[in-house]
């Protein structure tokens, strides 16, 4: 078995009487990309929320790299290996590509995010920069700022950023939403070279089934935000849990 980088063990929260995560323990290990899927309002986005620390847990723990991060804000479990695209958004709407990516890349060599030190006499960060530009095809892009981009190309630099930032595990929700046909595969190319490199662990919160089958190593089902079923994704995709879920019928006995 290889190395277990992200575990979450009963993790649970609460808002009122209602449980949105309930108890849901999982170990998610190097070279692995596991798709979390289930119908609306099953939990998804709410346990990727509590993994990366966009609201604290009820119950329950979260691990990176065999360290305690529950009490972690977002930026210390960004700091300790954990990347999600949308957490860097927008992290400076008003300045340009190639800029944005700059600041992760000066952020993850602890260079800080000062706006003095991002003149062009940083020729190393730049090229640095440049160069994931390339990988998401944004490269001819870079001087645009980032609130003239279309929705498909400001996901492929969320994606950008987040590759900038080389986390050790990547979490992808809904990446492709709202692209167009052309957009899409390039960040779906992108997600299958991160998988391919076999050091990172990779979540992935979809909708679309082809694109589970194809990236997929393992398959979690939440419904009322309970983990329904957990393991092969042909075995999960085949069984009565999904079938059911996205048949819109009612999941009984779970």
């Amino acid at each position: 078995m290889s190395q277990t980088l992200l575990e979450t063990k009963d993790l649970t929260v609460r808002f009122g009487g209602h449980v949105a995560v309930d108890a849901v323990s999982c170990a998610f290990h190097a070279g692995e990309l596991t798709a979390i899927v289930g119908p609306n309002g099953a939990g998804k986005t709410t346990y990727f929320n509590l993994i990366s620390g966009q609201i604290p847990a009820s119950a329950g723990s979260v691990s990176l790299l065999g360290e305690e991060v529950t009490k972690f804000s977002v930026a210390q479990r960004c700091r300790a290996g954990l990347g999600r695209a949308f957490q860097l958004t927008n992290l400076f709407p008003n300045l340009s590509v190639l800029e944005n990516v700059r600041l992760v890349i000066q952020a993850h060599r602890n260079k800080g995010f000062s706006l003095l030190s991002m003149a062009d006499s940083h020729h190393e960060l730049t090229v640095e920069a440049r160069a994931v530009l390339e990988r998401v095809r944004l490269d001819t892009m870079e001087d645009q700022k980032v609130t003239e981009l279309s929705h498909g190309n400001q996901r492929k630099l969320e994606v950008a950023m987040l590759i900038a930032l080389d986390p050790m595990v990547y979490m992808f929700d809904e990446p492709t939403a709202g692209m167009s046909a052309d957009e899409a595969p390039v960040v779906l190319d992108l997600i299958a070279e991160l998988k391919a490199e076999r050091e990172r662990t990779i979540l992935l919160v979809e909708h679309k089934m082809d694109v589970i089958r194809a990236l997929a190593d393992r398959i979690i089902v939440l419904h009322n935000g309970a983990l329904a079923a957990d393991g092969d994704p042909a075995e999960v995709m085949a069984s009565d849990v999904v079938q059911e879920a996205y048949m819109g019928k009612a999941l009984e006995n779970v």
